[in-house]
């Protein structure tokens, strides 16, 4: 399995702590390629764990794959983060979408139901989730 990370998924994993620790490690136990990301999830994460370190092994023992250059796809976020400016939606789930928009194949595993229900791809297209059960 593969997919597309999001955060809150890889701060689950990361911290046993989080309520959503062992959804996430039985997501990972799962995943025989590299999660596709971007460097905005990569900073947020090390951010939300407080270690830069354990980020880097993610990528280091692959976990996970930055996959998407800000830069190249310039034009496309802007339009993305026009469109939900009443969210007002971070860089990486911006890059997210974009990552979906591109693998249309892969779900985005994440923690952030709530807004990812209201994203789409393309124009009306609803994003493939991999989320954690509701309590």
């Amino acid at each position: 399995m593969t997919g597309i990370a999001d955060t809150g998924f890889l701060v689950a994993f990361a911290n046993r702590r989080d309520r959503h620790h062992d959804w996430a490690v039985e997501v990972a136990s799962r995943i025989d390629r590299a999660l596709l990301t971007c460097d905005a999830v990569l900073a947020e994460t090390a951010f939300h764990l407080g270690s830069t370190s354990l980020v880097i092994a993610m990528v280091r023992e692959g976990l996970v794959r930055p996959q998407l250059i800000v830069s190249e796809h310039l034009s496309r976020l802007a339009e993305l983060a026009r469109r939900y400016a009443d969210r007002k939606p971070d860089l990486a789930d911006l890059c997210l979408i974009r990552l979906s928009e591109l693998n249309p194949a892969l779900a985005v595993i994440t923690t952030d139901v709530r807004d990812f229900q209201v994203y789409r791809r393309g124009r009306r297209e609803m994003i493939p989730l991999l989320h954690p059960p509701r309590a």
